[in-house]
């Protein structure tokens, strides 16, 4: 293995700022390339980060050949994860893949298969796994300040409308498919985590009954809470903007999930964790393991409460892959586990046209 793993960031993104900055923040890897459908979006990118004499690249065929490309980070739409996945397994390469990684059964099939084939290491970013507060929160269920755990409840409340630069592809049936998908996977996966008792477990979903509703399904009228003003004449979205899940894990736990695009408020993430010794509610505590407390203990760590990329913890996630990488194993949000948090979704819109519990999984 060469000094500096080399890492291709495919896809010039909001969200590319922030896997470009924890790569060259990481002693072990550098950014060697930069990839994107308009050649000028690719040059901004290595612009913005400082970065001279890497490859550049509006053809992504040729900057997987670049030289030194040792992990490649697909940050293009969701509706293209699948394909440059695949294209990067097949080149050799691991993979850090944005979520949702696939926009349905069969691209994560056929993911799965050719990572398998191929046996690159990947990882998917549901990067709150790396929140210091999610941490914090994991550790105390591992070591039984909670007890035996027994349900789970998480919400991603967002207004996801068109300040985003990604909403156009977002906000279509066809490429953004629902709200659990494109947003809300990040509660889903966050249910999963803190369903399992161990400290890097997620716990895997046997049966999920959904219910989609909200209000603002093919409407041109938006809030913009960033700028706390409504806009008039907007492309509408084409999908429920909100879903509720009940989901039975194979442990035994329940857990609680929403996702929730019309709520007229800041980005919020709530979250509720109830074991028979003790109960968490965001970052507060009560515990058996304080005898003497008689009110809520607050942890005192960063809460995931910014939409913004920048809030993220990438680093830890990045650095946790790298470390992966270095020591030949795999990582606990590999493209495998992430599957499970993707069915959850998928469950979802198949109960939505049935109306009956769906049983997981649905991949073999």
């Amino acid at each position: 293995m060469a000094d500096k793993l080399g890492v291709l960031v495919h896809g010039a993104g909001w969200v590319s700022t922030q896997h470009i900055a924890a790569f060259n923040n990481n002693p072990h890897t550098e950014v060697v390339a930069v990839s994107s459908r308009k050649l000028t979006s690719a040059q901004a990118r290595a612009d913005e980060a400082e970065l001279e004499g890497i490859g550049l690249y509006d053809d992504y065929e040729k900057a997987l050949a670049h030289d030194g490309v040792d992990i490649v980070c697909v940050c293009t739409p969701q509706q293209l994860h699948a394909e440059n996945a695949i294209a990067a397994a097949e080149a050799g390469k691991h993979i850090v893949v944005e979520k949702p990684m696939g926009n349905s059964l069969d691209e994560m099939r056929a993911m799965r298969s050719a990572v398998r084939e191929t046996g690159v290491k990947t990882i998917v970013s549901f990067v709150l796994r790396w929140n210091p507060l999610f941490e914090t929160v994991k550790a105390m269920v591992a070591d039984d300040a909670l007890g035996k755990v027994y349900a789970v409840e998480t919400d991603y409340q967002h207004d996801i409308a068109s300040w985003w630069t990604g909403y156009e592809d977002a906000r279509k049936k066809e490429t953004g498919i629902s709200a659990f998908l494109t947003g809300g996977c990040h509660a889903i996966d966050s249910m999963r985590w803190f369903a399992a008792q161990g400290e890097f477990e997620a716990a895997r979903a046997t049966e999920v009954f959904a219910y989609s509703g909200g209000y603002r399904k093919g409407l041109t009228r938006e809030y913009n809470y960033i700028a706390g003003e409504w806009t008039d004449d907007v492309p509408p979205l084409e999908y429920d903007d909100y879903e509720i899940a009940i989901v039975k894990f194979d442990n035994g736990v329940v857990g609680k999930v929403s996702v929730n695009y019309g709520a007229i408020m800041p980005y919020m993430f709530p979250l509720q964790i109830f074991g028979d010794k003790g109960t968490v509610k965001d970052n507060r505590v009560w515990s058996h393991k304080y005898p003497g407390q008689n009110d809520w203990v607050t942890i005192p760590a960063i809460l995931p409460e910014s939409a913004d990329v920048a809030h993220h913890p990438f680093q830890g996630q990045m650095d946790h892959f790298v470390e992966c990488i270095q020591a030949d194993r795999e990582s606990h949000c590999n493209l495998e586990d992430a599957i499970h948090t993707h069915e959850i979704a998928f469950a979802a819109q198949e109960c939505y046209e049935t109306g009956r519990p769906v049983q997981l999984p649905l991949l073999d």
